[in-house]
């Protein structure tokens, strides 16, 4: 399939700047740059209405990239806690998902849609996790999301302590040194 061509009505990451006409692919214009308007068909009506209004395009895309940077300020450091069942070597019953994560942020006192959470990969273990939450194309923020099985596991786990598969004192450690111990050779 041919790809077409649009002109970017704002930043999007790893396609390009404002202005920039780039070529995509169509189910990506037609599903995503178009409806969420970050991008016009490149035709010479449209490029010509973007060269007009390119000075207020600009405007509003500072200005709004001003107040993501005032609230990273105020927000930063943002910590989200999420309570999930897990088994006992700390794998969860289920995944923790970017609505996860938005919906602790919104309880948390920032308000995002899970749209702006990055995830790599569902986060499917305990612990703690750094997320990366997009504010405005320009901007975005480190969350550290604690998945834990109750609030005070959250706390624990916060201050560094280990929840998962914690060794008795009597109980040791196999290692590699304790595994050959006596007259066994290791393989070799």
């Amino acid at each position: 399939m041919a790809a077409v061509e649009l002109v970017l009505l704002q930043r999007v990451e790893k396609l390009g700047q404002m202005g920039d006409v780039v070529k995509v692919k169509p189910g990506y214009a037609r599903n995503f740059l178009l409806p969420e308007k970050k991008a016009l068909r490149a035709s010479k009506d449209n490029l010509a209405r973007f060269e007009q209004q390119r000075a207020q395009l600009e405007a509003q895309n500072i200005k709004r990239r001003e107040e993501a940077e005032r609230i990273a300020e105020r927000v930063g450091g943002l910590s989200v806690v999420i309570i999930r069942q897990a088994g006992e070597s700390g794998s969860l019953y289920g995944s923790v998902s970017a609505r996860d994560i938005s919906d602790g942020a919104t309880a948390a006192g920032l308000t995002i849609n899970r749209s702006q959470v990055v995830l790599e990969h569902p986060i499917k273990t305990l612990g703690l996790y750094k997320t990366k939450v997009s504010l405005h194309p320009e901007v975005s923020i480190q969350v550290t999301v604690n998945v834990a099985r109750s609030p005070e596991e959250a706390e624990r786990q916060a201050r560094g302590e280990r929840v998962t598969g914690e060794v008795e004192d009597d109980e040791q450690i196999p290692t590699a040194e304790n595994i050959f111990e006596g007259d066994a050779q290791p393989p070799g």
